[in-house]
This record gives structure tokens, C-alpha cells and sequence, in this order.
């Protein structure tokens, strides 16, 4: 699996929002995005920050990844790409 990239807060949710997902809400530095998927409705928390800790990115991944059925490597590599 490809080492995770140092992202912001505004970088993983530009990826969301080309994923499809909306954002809902903002409260503080934490922004709420939804996505209604073949399995539900997704609901995730981001936050804003200038740099995104690895095990928040990682969980963030982690699910995004188990609810739109991408593989997580593939999302690693759209993250880098933007």
C-alpha cells in the first residue's frame, strides 16, 4: 500500500465532493459531509485542518473506502493526485 500523503483538511474534501459527497454542515473547524450510497447513507466528518493527522486520514480513508467500494490505494492515489 502506498505511504499516505500529508493532506489539509480542504484537500480530503475537494476528493469527497469529486466522490459525490455533500457537504452538509460546518461547525468550527469541522466540516460534515453526507452521501446517499448503495448501502445508505454516509455521513463523515472532516476537519479542517493545514494538516490532517495519519490516523484521522487513514480512518477517513478507511471508511470512505468500505462505502463507495473503492480500494483504499486507489483513494491514497486520487488524494496525491490533487
Amino acid at each position: 500500500m502506498p505511504k499516505l500523503p500529508v493532506v489539509s483538511g480542504d484537500k480530503l474534501i475537494k476528493l469527497l465532493t469529486k466522490l459525490g459527497y455533500e457537504i452538509v454542515r460546518q461547525k468550527g473547524s469541522h466540516v460534515r459531509l453526507r452521501k446517499k450510497t448503495e448501502i445508505g447513507e454516509h455521513n463523515i466528518t472532516v476537519p479542517k485542518h493545514n494538516e490532517i493527522a495519519k490516523g484521522t486520514l487513514n480512518d477517513t480513508l478507511s471508511k470512505v473506502s468500505l462505502w463507495n467500494n473503492i480500494p483504499k490505494e486507489e483513494l491514497t492515489k486520487m488524494l496525491s493526485k490533487i
